[in-house]
């Protein structure tokens, strides 16, 4: 019989002790199955885990070393990834100027408590698609329920939150940047364009045009995969990543009103940081690179200007806009556009007809577990996408209005989870819950903690690139 050292009994114990308390965290009595190698390996040593070592040909131990260190890197990638932290970056501007494109972040798993994945076997490092093969990174089966581990906190009014996009479950392959609810619906109204004036119709006549235009659209879309692609289905944990600022918690009462937020009621304060678009009157003369830069604005804020335009629009702060009333050599006035006008169709839920704008939203309740609610033709198309797609149920309206959930006639229905409302702090450029509605509990990935990197898209490696004064920054101090 092999002797046991008093170090190997120390490193078993050690081992064991973390090993299981990280089962115990998790609530995952699965796990137990492994202790046995656990033991092999310390005590019995019955399973040759390392007989490469011995191997004759200097070539077979080269290369197993270095299969041994990868397989044990992306095993160690993938738990941190899952438990710990994730690295993301910025794509998009939808959170300017608090969070800039080019930004990259560290997001704790930590801060709200990690998730059980969805699917545990798949590729480290990669979110949904394989790189080079262009194929899925994971595996459909086994599939786990969703299941939140202790964190931290929980989710406040004003953090900054990385989230799975939850109109993201299905995906129209060539047009991944718009959620195929808003393809279906706007392929729909290119079919029946001006099919009939809304404000003649009842809820329920608005819902059964609405119908029509996505049974319409998907047909298009569908049929039509040289244009829209393949038309796949994602899981939770595998849908895009997100990162807004959390604007309504479960149970509040969400208003915007002249583009101001109200919750329950009370004016939530706008964040330092938060543009919106403002139609600039110049004189003529060419306004300096210089100033934009100084202002904060990227290429991708001044597309509609050209050298030399009287009359453009761009996203600015607060700041930005009394910094560009003084170039009075510049600029003859800087107004904030109207859009309490625009048209409402395409913002959530886009089966219901409302007067709501970007500008002007809502009042709309946020759903909270364990909170009932009394479903009528008003409400119906608000909450219908949490009823059936994020808690699982079969919802049905028969055309006499009565509702059936899982085949029982009823008109109370009781949530299953807390939702949030996210909102970007470029308030008129980000695609957000404004759009595509509430973002489920299970949905939510963690907290931005700080910027680790920051580079300028706009610049050379050797003309600024690299944003040094971002660095190693608080998510939270440059963002309130």
């Amino acid at each position: 019989m092999r002797k046991v050292t008093h170090s190997q009994i120390i490193k078993l114990i050690i081992t064991l002790v973390l090993y299981i308390a990280f089962l115990i965290w998790v609530r995952s009595w699965w796990g137990i199955i492994v202790i046995p190698f656990i033991y092999d390996i310390y005590i019995t040593k019955y399973v040759k885990w390392s007989f490469w070592k011995k191997a004759k040909d200097a070539t077979v131990r080269s290369i197993m070393s270095w299969v041994d260190a990868i397989i044990f890197a992306l095993v160690a990638v993938y738990f941190v990834n899952i438990y710990i932290f994730q690295n993301y970056q910025i794509p998009s501007s939808s959170l300017e100027k608090s969070l800039l494109v080019g930004d990259f972040l560290y997001v704790s798993k930590m801060s709200y408590g990690p998730r059980v994945p969805n699917t545990p076997l798949s590729m480290p490092l990669t979110q949904h698609t394989l790189p080079i093969f262009n194929c899925k990174s994971y595996f459909e089966w086994p599939h786990w329920d969703y299941k939140r581990v202790a964190g931290f906190g929980k989710v406040k009014h004003g953090d900054i939150v990385v989230f799975n996009f939850p109109a993201g479950d299905t995906v129209a392959l060539n047009n991944q940047q718009t959620d195929f609810y808003s393809l279906a619906y706007n392929a729909g109204r290119q079919v029946y364009p001006n099919y009939v004036n809304m404000d003649s119709l009842t809820r329920r006549q608005q819902r059964t045009v609405y119908d029509l235009y996505y049974a319409a659209g998907r047909t298009v879309i569908f049929n039509s995969p040289e244009q829209f692609g393949k038309v796949i289905y994602r899981p939770v944990d595998r849908r895009e990543n997100y990162v807004k600022r959390c604007i309504g918690l479960p149970g509040d009462v969400l208003m915007i009103r002249n583009r101001e937020v109200y919750i329950n009621g009370n004016h939530q304060i706008t964040p330092t940081n938060a543009e919106f678009i403002y139609k600039i009157e110049a004189t003529g003369v060419p306004i300096p690179l210089t100033l934009f830069r100084q202002l904060g604005l990227s290429s991708e804020d001044l597309q509609d200007y050209d050298e030399g335009s009287r009359s453009f629009a761009i996203p600015l702060t607060d700041k930005a806009v009394t910094e560009l009333r003084k170039h009075k050599d510049l600029i003859v006035s800087v107004k904030p556009i109207d859009v309490s006008g625009s048209e409402s169709a395409g913002l959530y839920p886009q089966n219901l007809y409302t007067h709501w704008t970007v500008d002007n939203y809502g009042p709309i309740w946020i759903p909270a577990k364990g909170k009932t609610i009394t479903l009528n033709d008003d409400n119906l198309p608000i909450y219908e996408r949490c009823i059936r797609a994020y808690e699982g149920n079969k919802l049905e309206q028969k055309n006499d209005g009565s509702i059936y959930i899982n085949g029982v006639k009823t008109n109370h229905y009781t949530f299953k989870m807390d939702y949030y409302w996210m909102m970007g702090d470029n308030r008129h450029n980000s695609a957000d819950s404004r759009y595509w509605g509430f973002v489920p509990e299970d949905h939510i990935v963690g907290k931005p903690i700080f910027i680790w990197l920051s580079l300028d898209k706009d610049r050379s490696w050797f003309g600024g690139k690299i944003r040094w004064n971002r660095m190693f920054h608080s998510v939270s101090s440059l963002s309130k």
